[in-house]
């Protein structure tokens, strides 16, 4: 940055800052002193194209990194900072680390462990390579730490997610009540969370709080737009937070006007409307401008004070303190090995369309097309209608994952992983998930407004109006049934598989033969 302070001539410690450890109270910055000690941050093009990214996933990472390396060069911090639209610029965080050790020879190298198992064996590589010592610094940001979930896990022929968060219940006292059982009578609400619109529709939701571009975002769109014009995603209109401040504004603006409505239609969609009662908040959370903490905390302070429901506090701190923190555990105990698991053995291709969002199909052409808009659609979205149709479709899983990486805003490794190649692809075998999550057309139709505008119908898997979804599901179950029989959860989906004869059978087959030659 222009104005940073000088990089001392004796470096104790160079920090090396990530482009998602944004984090104003990062354990980097414990005993920090500008006299000895100095910030790398690079805007790597290997990170930028490792796999294509949205163009607003650009937009987004670098200009938050150039406002957070700006924060620290006015708080009196230096800062080596290499921008991409600048000669020279480090093609990798590894060649920035080589780069600055070699110029300032520092006695530490320290790092906040970062959100990417292939990002900190390379950083590592790095240091060792340029004979610095090299330190790993625990990510206070999140709420628990690996071990703790390794510690929770240990021992135990069966460790999902409620064991999880109720473990973390009780540990924060959160949600419980004086004599330590659950605020409402309950765990969870997820029972109450499953509203549908309806014929009337989600009605007037008020409009998400704006952040219009400021200089710097704007520098950065340019750069984008000259540089990556050739990446997926549209460029026009960005409008996301970008700092810890804008991170508080668009928390208070969840709180005060989506959150009330949040827990009851939690997992419903309609046509066109991409935020609903979301809180868009994973982003900033994920890039470390928001602390989860906090988020929790204001939510919770919502519903003492009665504005919010216990279903829709509990189902927002669920998603934190439940399923945020436990794919994270699952992500640093399990890899690298985890990577590279194939329960299924799903083998093709992401459909060219899920770039585009070009189909006919109105459920995907919606959730797809917002996210080629914005880099964004909420979890039921993800799990029930995209990744819903990536596990039917047979996508390889790792694939899916990388997909996912590219698209959207908040997709950083450790989160994206478990969900898409556990969670939606039930790749892992049922580590994240006890049953794959799998369901025909019905599904959306019954919690979307999708399938009334469609020319496919949910509840045909043959004919010309057959609808992909509910084809792929049943050859879904005819192809994996061996394996379902051993799961107790499938066993209703089964029988009703064992209902069709094999002239149905042949049909779908045939059917979902063609989907597939068809992408």
């Amino acid at each position: 940055m222009n104005d940073t302070p000088a990089i001392p001539d004796s470096l104790r410690r160079l920090c090396l800052v990530c482009g998602d450890q944004l984090d104003r109270d990062s354990a980097l910055f414990d005993g920090f002193d500008p006299k000895r000690d100095a910030i790398l941050m690079t805007e790597a093009v290997e990170e930028a194209s490792y796999v294509p990214q949205h163009k607003k996933r650009l937009v987004l990472f670098f200009s938050a990194m150039r406002h957070f390396a700006a924060e620290q060069a006015e708080a009196g911090r230096p800062v080596l900072y290499h921008r991409l639209d600048a000669p020279d610029v480090p093609e990798s965080l590894q060649a920035a680390l080589t780069r600055a050790a070699t110029a300032y020879r520092p006695a530490e190298i320290r790092v906040v462990q970062p959100g990417d198992y292939r990002v900190l064996v390379n950083l590592r590589a790095a240091a060792e390579a340029a004979n610095v010592p090299f330190k790993v610094l625990e990510d206070r940001h999140f709420l628990t730490q690996p071990e703790e979930f390794e510690t929770l896990r240990s021992g135990r022929k069966r460790f999902i997610l409620e064991d999880f968060y109720r473990a973390q219940r009780k540990r924060t006292g959160w949600l419980m009540d004086a004599s330590g059982a659950p605020v409402g009578g309950a765990w969870n609400f997820d029972k109450d969370n499953r509203k549908s619109f309806g014929a009337h529709g989600p009605g007037l939701i008020p409009p998400r709080v704006s952040f219009p571009p400021d200089q710097i975002t704007q520098g950065v769109i340019r750069m984008v737009a000259a540089r990556f014009a050739a990446a997926p995603g549209k460029l026009d209109g960005f409008d996301e937070p970008v700092t810890a401040n804008d991170a508080q504004r668009a928390l208070a603006d969840f709180i005060g006007n989506r959150l009330i409505h949040f827990g009851d239609y939690q997992d419903a969609m309609a046509a066109g409307h991409l935020t609903l009662h979301h809180s868009r908040l994973s982003a900033v959370m994920n890039l470390k401008l928001l602390s989860p903490k906090q988020a929790c905390e204001a939510a919770l302070s919502a519903l003492a004070e009665g504005r919010a429901p216990i279903n829709a506090v509990e189902g927002f701190i669920r998603q934190i303190l439940g399923w945020r923190e436990f794919v994270r555990g699952v992500y640093w105990t399990l890899m690298p090995e985890y990577a590279a698991r194939n329960h299924l053995g799903a083998e093709l291709e992401v459909p060219g369309f899920f770039w585009t969002g070009e189909t006919e199909m109105a459920c995907l052409a919606d959730g797809l097309g917002g996210l080629v808009e914005t880099g964004y659609a909420h979890h039921i979205q993800r799990l029930m209608v995209m990744g819903l149709y990536l596990m039917l479709y047979g996508a390889d899983p790792y694939k899916t994952h990388q997909w996912h990486i590219a698209m959207y805003l908040d997709a950083v490794d450790w989160v994206s992983l478990p969900n898409m190649l556990g969670m939606s692809q039930h790749a892992d075998g049922g580590v994240v998930g006890t049953k794959p999550y799998t369901a025909s057309g019905a599904y959306i139709d019954r919690m979307s407004d999708y399938c009334g505008r469609c020319r496919f119908n949910p509840k045909q898997a043959s004919g010309e109006q057959a609808c992909p979804v509910t084809v792929l599901y049943w050859d879904f179950l005819a192809r994996h049934q061996d394996s379902f029989r051993k799961n107790q959860r499938m066993a209703m989906q089964l029988r009703n598989l064992d209902r069709k004869d094999a002239g149905d059978l042949f049909e779908i087959r045939r059917n979902a033969d063609q989907i597939r030659s068809g992408c």
